[in-house]
């Protein structure tokens, strides 16, 4: 797309898929903070949790909460001004989110199906987030 501006044409290089993934992944991250909230206290009532377990995986679900918010304001920024470092960052934070969706896929205290459904989803939208990123890092550097 080119934009023309006193006799200059400018291209604009932001990404709208990107930008679609990242609001897509917004609502779909508070679906997953909620049934993760809900399968935590339903774990803990229905199965007994080992000493400071339940802290665990309660604390790793809030610094999940806030790294996604984070990553999703620093992708989004980036991607909507141009800028490579916002976009590096949120790539980062990107990285730090899969490993903390793949504690609760894979090693916390109790996995129930559900818990392998919603992180699965959510694996899958970090994957194609971060084809895009650097697809998007890649034609904003050119």
């Amino acid at each position: 797309m080119a934009a023309v501006r006193r006799g200059r044409t400018s291209s604009v290089l932001s990404s709208v898929p990107l930008q679609i993934l990242f609001y897509l992944n917004g609502v779909y991250y508070i679906f997953y903070f909620l049934a993760t909230l809900l399968m935590i206290i339903y774990k803990s009532q229905v199965f007994t949790y080992p000493d400071n377990f339940l802290a665990l995986d309660l604390i790793l679900l809030l610094t999940m909460a806030i790294l996604e918010a984070i990553r999703l304001y620093f992708g989004s920024k980036g991607n909507l001004t141009e800028e490579e470092a916002p976009l590096g960052i949120c790539l980062m934070i990107t990285v730090g989110s899969v490993i903390l969706s793949v504690y609760f896929l894979v090693w916390q205290t109790y996995v129930l199906r559900a818990d392998v459904i919603i992180n699965a989803v959510l694996l899958v939208t970090y994957g194609l987030e971060g084809i895009l990123h650097i697809i998007v890092i890649a034609a904003f550097v050119s």
